[in-house]
């Protein structure tokens, strides 16, 4: 039903981890485009996912990261580690520059591992499901919305398909502190019935937009979703952004500061934050007065994200 889109970060990975036994118990299917070099996380998430009794689908062509030019390493990996696996399904990412010669050889070299395929920017969805035929009803179509309109979608009725949204609005840290809630997604309540999807998915709390690597931090923001019973339900995300942003150093401090914004948030008895294990852990933080590094904060803010869905999706 839920299909969150990482991308196989060291902190995207352990989050995975850390939630196997969660994501496989409410039948969640995370989606992971490989941006690392190294394999060795992405094995271990994986082998966590299958010991879990869990789903994966592992993107073997990513856009973005160390295998955008060769895909071969996580192909040769979904081979040698996990041919009998068949809840570990390979993700055919398709894009602007995917011929349909291209998506069918790639559907072809992979279809030992339940291909799902991937649309994020094709432009020949026609010719492609002609080119399928029959086997359209059999696959699994995930569409990032912002390359997929509805017309699109319509080729591919029949097969199981996934909406992806990304309710994540990107800016500069120290923009948010000017924004400090905002809707993120009603996609959870309207994915079925008035989209005709049959799941939905999101890139969590981190949004589509990809940077390599972090420089350093003006501030320091804390995103934390929340689902609304007065809104319909909609899910919403608070930004809790440190108070100095005008210089790169001191991110302890800076996150100091963010946290104690969320903590007094909660204790106000108004935030309708769900009461996660990983709001748990930042009231920990706080108490202890701990910076366990951005990575790690990130880390919880996507965690808190997936036990809000599963506890309202539960």
């Amino acid at each position: 039903m839920y299909y969150p889109y990482f991308r196989g970060k060291q902190f995207e990975l352990i989050t995975i981890r850390e939630m196997a036994t969660l994501l496989a118990e409410k039948e969640f299917v995370p989606v992971i485009e490989p941006v690392r070099e190294s394999l060795g996380g992405l094995k271990k998430t994986l082998s966590a996912v299958r010991d879990a009794g869990g789903s994966a689908i592992v993107i073997v062509n990513p856009f973005h990261g160390d295998h955008q030019d060769d895909g071969a390493h996580i192909t040769g990996l979904l081979r040698a580690e996990f041919q009998d696996s068949n809840k570990i399904s390979a993700g055919i990412l398709l894009r602007p520059d995917t011929t349909v010669g291209g998506a069918i050889a790639c559907y072809n070299q992979h279809i030992a591992h339940n291909p799902v395929l991937i649309h994020a920017g094709f432009n020949a969805p026609k010719a492609l499901a002609v080119e399928l035929g029959d086997g359209v009803a059999r696959l699994t179509n995930i569409f990032i919305e912002d390359h997929a309109n509805t017309l699109y979608r319509k080729h591919f009725d029949g097969s199981t398909r996934v909406l992806i949204r990304d309710g994540f609005k990107r800016r500069k840290n120290s923009e948010f502190a000017n924004i400090p809630v905002e809707e993120f997604s009603e996609l959870h309540l309207t994915f079925k019935s008035d989209l005709g999807m049959n799941g939905f998915g999101d890139f969590l709390t981190v949004g589509d937009a990809y940077s390599d690597g972090g420089g350093p931090a003006y501030a320091v923001a804390i995103h934390v979703t929340f689902i609304d019973p007065d809104a319909d339900e909609v899910m919403n995300i608070y930004h809790f952004v440190s108070t100095t942003n005008d210089t790169p150093t001191d991110p302890a401090g800076k996150f100091a500061q963010a946290l104690a914004k969320l903590i007094e948030k909660l204790d106000s008895g108004t935030s309708r934050v769900r009461n996660t294990e990983a709001i748990q852990e930042f009231r920990s933080l706080h108490a202890k007065g701990h910076f366990p590094g951005l990575g790690y904060v990130k880390k919880l803010s996507m965690k808190h994200h997936v036990e809000t869905l599963a506890a309202f999706l539960g």
